[in-house]
């Protein structure tokens, strides 16, 4: 039988969590981590970015990776192929959401 403290932990992994990165090729060696918030926090900013058009991926186990890093700090190596995912998935967004406001 599972104790507090385990249930409290699988609460906490169903709740809510959103990150921003972000991505200067120009300036920076890899994406930083620039925004984590976890619980409500999390469900106003992904009802935000679906409100004004903002792409959103939802992939719980790379949220849980990102939230222990420190804001304005360079994703790891390790992840450096997950996040190239997710940036093309987000560019191929983009383009479409692109070519559907041109005349």
């Amino acid at each position: 039988m599972p104790d507090h403290a385990d249930r409290e932990e699988e609460q906490r992994e169903e709740e809510p969590r959103a990150v921003a990165i972000k991505h200067d090729a120009k300036s920076d060696r890899a994406p930083r981590v620039t925004a984590k918030r976890p619980f409500l926090v999390a469900d106003r900013i992904l009802a935000e970015a679906r409100k004004n058009g903002i792409p959103v991926y939802q992939n719980k186990s790379l949220v849980n990776m990102l939230m222990a890093l420190e804001i304005d700090r360079e994703i790891p190596p390790e992840l450096y192929r997950t996040i190239a995912e997710v940036l093309a998935h987000v560019y191929r967004i983009d383009r479409h959401m692109g070519s559907r406001k041109s005349p």
